[in-house]
């Protein structure tokens, strides 16, 4: 009755991460570039109370064994990078990648990070920028006499400059990077993702070349966390873990009836 109160108590505690985990993904269901969660577990050490094999009194060995587990832990909490719901901005500025890739932003201590979150905007240098202000890489900077920005699916920038409606000028390409194993990258909070050892050395190129996505302009990809599924989840987690508390109670009341047994 004991390993049964340890046992069951781990899965409380999986099943408090698995709500913890739904209730962040929910939380975050309006978050542009958002990317979904969730907890992968693993059974425990099993105890072997009868190794498989062995012989019995007649010479005959065993087809089975008994083994006994120890309950369940937690030792993943992987990102889903499927595609969001797209969402129409009508401003330039707000890029979209259809397809594999993240882009780059410049930090002040001068490393890059990746993001799904496409809406840029314009500093005071107008150079463009995340909306917590760190440059897109390779940087892009916008003309003081330009009327109206334009972004090609194959990430061309251009520019059309005031008076002279026939000159349109190419002011920057965008680059996107890509990973081996997305699911490595390590999420830092803001909408940005780090390069870890589990995902491997970011892949760069131009969009819709080598693997990678083609930009939209005037589009938004928002979270990809869907509501329904997320709700019916958190019922399973619930009742799982409410079962979990009933084994806890039940390995109880079978030790008070031990502890009352008379001999």
């Amino acid at each position: 009755m004991i390993r049964a109160m340890g046992t069951a108590a781990s899965g409380m505690k999986a099943q408090q991460m698995n709500i913890d985990t739904i209730a962040n993904n929910l939380a975050n269901v309006n978050t542009t570039g958002y990317k979904k969660s969730h907890p992968e577990f693993q059974d425990l050490l099993y105890e072997k109370v009868m190794p498989g094999g062995q012989i019995d009194a007649e010479g005959r060995a065993a087809p089975t064994r008994v083994e006994v587990g120890h309950g369940v832990k937690l030792v993943a909490t992987n990102k889903n990078f499927s595609q969001g719901t797209v969402v129409s901005t009508g401003n330039p500025l707000d890029l979209m990648i259809e397809g594999d890739g993240f882009f780059q932003l410049r930090m002040p201590d001068g490393t890059i990070k990746y993001t799904r979150d496409g809406s840029f905007k314009l500093d005071a240098d107008r150079s463009v920028v995340s909306s917590a202000g760190y440059r897109l890489e390779p940087a892009i900077t916008v003309p003081e006499d330009a009327v109206e920005l334009s972004v090609s699916r194959d990430g061309i920038v251009s520019v059309m400059v005031f008076g002279d409606d026939a000159n349109v000028q190419e002011i920057g390409q965008l680059e996107l990077a890509r990973f081996p194993n997305a699911a490595g990258l390590s999420a830092r909070g803001g909408n940005i993702f780090v390069e870890s050892p589990a995902s491997g050395t970011p892949l760069l190129g131009n969009p819709g070349l080598e693997g990678m996505g083609e930009t939209t302009s005037g589009f938004l990809e928002m979270s990809n966390v869907e509501t329904v599924d997320e709700l019916v989840n958190m019922i399973s987690a619930q009742r799982a873990y409410e079962l979990n508390s009933k084994t806890i109670t039940m390995a109880d009341e079978m030790l008070q009836t031990v502890n009352r047994l008379k001999r």
